[in-house]
């Protein structure tokens, strides 16, 4: 097959893959008609991941592709910041502009005024990546990419010595499957896919655990309900009881982990009593899942993002993960822990990122602290001199970063000059000076990995965009031009010049993966599942983590160094309360968890996602609600010393006592104030390696 297969004289099917920042990255079939417009969107049926579902959202891309509220040329702002007074300007004298700002800025402050910034917002390698080149080409100052993967990767890999495991399709061969802290129908729909498939085929039980009762809660056999932040209270009363009651596989200890005899020592005073005290879980609950795990050597423990997003986030995920090691689940097809496969893709990034030239003095800023930074705070600005310009690709701080009145107020700047290269006019590009229209992915040249998967895939240009849209590369090309770098290596090259050189490590090429359109890069059954040894030099699983001195891939620069209460951090997988405890005037948790409908701050401006999700509302116990005299639909506020916001209640029995749950990142606009939840969560990092805890937040709540 090539990129397009004629189907009909009068339509093609392209093949392409979702580039949106979520682990699955799915491979897609796209419907073109004669005129090259694309139709329907649909998983693809050959990629053995994918397996023929995507979700609802990316279903629909056709809305958000030919929306007629996407921007379609430069503007230069005319009023004040945020007003919405736009000129509209060429493309020639926008980049000029841009470049002009930052030979200014760098002129008045040196390179480090100069910040890009940029996220996921597509997860190509091409259109993401190149900003860095620039940045290490112009000395501007660093980007440490914080908000998402940190607590996660390094618990894992703290754990494990690598971001790597078995294959997520044995999920499918499992007898059970424990998702946790993932709400997969709604944001990872592959992983219910091959759950489901296993439950049909196997008769396999699925347990989900979760802080309220989502749609994926809703397919469980066994839903496990836990309060906040207590993750891994749970996970140590069940390796307490498999060593209690015989489950612990004490030989495949002895030969893979560090220090059996230690942990079970260290465990003797976790009981499911203590655990029942802190997690809310009744003691017969934490029984039934540690005897369903106890007995099923075939379990495989799919582990999100979505419970490390705490402030002891990091623990969490690895002492869910030694549960696995506990049972010897790793030995078995269908058995493990999963998390993340990006270990496993081999790319040569060098010319792509302008590694070369990369200077190890300039300062890293964190991605999660942009409103400190922007407000001149000492410490997150490293205590060097202002950022006063950015360049803003793939990415919404002004509504997804945390501590927003910070951010909005450092956006406020007025000797802060902000350019945003975007598809449409969000929270962010409503605050820039220049704006600039961006292509979308089926619309330009990229190569994908799936984070949640073993595939890499391309992702080729099969619609031609508007004339007056521009790529990431052309953008990060042309600026080069102007600021005098684009000689360096690396500059120069096209979309498919920079995939050919990425693809060299990975024993394909361009020509044969546009031919097959991925390649699946799953390692052997015995590396996947660690039967060779663990990624540590000693070869074993680290019970005993080196929160000092263990590499991971997020490990903040020695210009940073740790980060976070890592004095507080266990020796053994343990509960720890650096979360924020509530008190008498903070007595609720708030979780802004995500949206089926949305993803981040994508989808918010397609006309269906919103009326899918109706409005910004916060989950709210009945009992909760009655005591504070409150309806459903009532109006209440919610705050902290961060800030305070009004939203609607949704009184339901999905949330437990003392729990609020807000789905979704709403546009700031959508919001009855003009801010948006954000505002409520904190930008102090979490230990060992930093991340934002965008889900762990103390609050009151009372009727508006």
């Amino acid at each position: 097959m090539t990129v397009a297969t004629p189907i009909s004289p009068k339509f093609t099917i392209a093949h392409t893959v979702c580039p949106h920042d979520c682990p699955s990255a799915c491979a897609l079939e796209v419907d073109l008609d004669a005129e090259g417009r694309a139709g329907r969107f649909r998983g693809s049926n050959a990629n053995t991941y994918t397996a023929g579902v995507i979700c609802a959202k990316v279903a629909r891309y056709t809305e958000r592709l030919y929306s007629p509220d996407r921007l379609m040329t430069p503007k230069r702002r005319r009023g004040a910041k945020g007003a919405g007074d736009w000129q509209e300007i060429s493309w020639e004298a926008a980049l000029d502009e841009v470049a002009e700002a930052f030979v200014k800025a760098e002129a008045a402050h040196g390179s480090e005024a100069v910040w890009p910034y940029f996220y996921a917002g597509t997860m190509g390698q091409v259109q993401r990546d190149s900003i860095e080149r620039l940045r290490h080409a112009k000395k501007y100052s660093g980007f440490m990419g914080t908000i998402c993967t940190n607590m996660a990767w390094t618990g894992y890999v703290l754990g494990t010595g690598a971001l790597r495991g078995p294959d997520p399709r044995e999920i499918a061969k499992s007898d059970c499957v424990v998702l946790w802290g993932t709400n997969a129908v709604a944001t990872q729909v592959n992983v219910m896919t091959h759950a489901v498939r296993a439950r049909k085929e196997r008769g396999a039980k699925i347990v989900v655990i979760d802080i309220y009762d989502n749609p994926t809660m809703k397919q469980a056999d066994l839903p496990l309900v836990l309060k906040p932040g207590t993750d891994a209270a749970l996970a140590c009363a069940v390796m307490h009881i498999a060593f209690r009651d015989g489950y612990a596989d004490r030989d495949y200890m002895a030969k893979f982990a560090d220090d059996p005899v230690g942990l079970e020592a260290h465990l003797k005073t976790k009981t499911p009593e203590w655990a029942a005290g802190i997690t809310g879980l009744s003691v017969e609950e934490i029984e039934t899942f540690a005897r369903l795990v106890g007995e099923t050597k075939k379990t495989f423990f799919r582990l999100g993002y979505g419970f490390t997003r705490q402030r002891n986030g990091t623990v969490a995920m690895h002492a869910a993960l030694s549960l696995a090691t506990v049972l010897g689940s790793w030995q078995y097809e269908g058995g493990g822990a999963f998390h993340n496969n990006g270990e496993i893709f081999r790319f040569d990034k060098a010319a792509l990122m302008g590694t070369a030239y990369a200077d190890p003095d300039i300062r890293m800023l964190d991605q999660s602290q942009i409103g400190r930074v922007l407000t001149g705070d000492a410490e997150a600005l490293r205590h060097r001199g202002p950022v006063t310009a950015l360049l803003i690709q793939n990415t919404n701080p002004m509504n997804i970063a945390p501590e927003q009145r910070l951010v909005k107020r450092g956006f406020a700047r007025d000797d802060l000059f902000v350019a945003v290269h975007e598809q449409f006019m969000t929270d962010t590009a409503q605050m820039a000076d220049i704006v600039l229209p961006a292509t979308m992915f089926v619309e330009h040249d990229d190569l994908y990995r799936g984070g949640g998967h073993s595939h890499i895939l391309i992702g080729p240009k099969i619609v031609e965009p508007p004339p007056t849209v521009r790529t990431n590369l052309f953008v990060i090309e042309e600026l080069a031009k102007r600021l005098g770098v684009d000689h360096m290596p690396g500059f120069g090259l096209t979309e498919k010049e920079h995939i050919a050189k990425l693809l060299g490590p990975s024993g394909t090429t361009l020509e044969r993966i546009t031919e097959e359109h991925w390649l699946d890069c799953q390692p052997p059954f015995e590396d996947a599942h660690y039967l060779k040894g663990f990624g540590h030099k000693d070869g074993k699983f680290h019970f005993r983590p080196d929160w000092i001195n263990g590499v991971t891939p997020n490990r903040p620069p020695k210009s940073v160094g740790l980060l976070g209460p890592v004095a507080a951090l266990p020796a053994f997988p343990d509960h720890v309360e650096t979360i924020e405890m509530t008190d008498a005037e903070h007595p609720f948790r708030l979780a802004t968890s995500p949206a089926r409908n949305f993803l981040n701050s994508s989808f918010a401006e397609t006309k269906t996602s919103r009326q899918k999700e109706g409005r910004p509302e916060v989950m709210v116990n009945p009992r909760d609600a009655e005591a504070l005299g409150i309806v459903h639909g009532d109006l209440v506020r919610i705050g902290n010393p961060r800030g305070d916001l009004r939203i609607h209640a949704s009184v339901t029995e999905s949330v437990r006592p003392g729990v609020l749950v807000a789905e979704g990142l709403w546009p700031n606009k959508a919001h009855l104030d003009g801010e948006g939840i954000n505002i409520l969560t904190g930008a102090d990092p979490v230990a060992p390696h930093g991340g934002a805890a965008v889900h762990d937040n103390k609050v009151w709540l009372q009727k508006a």
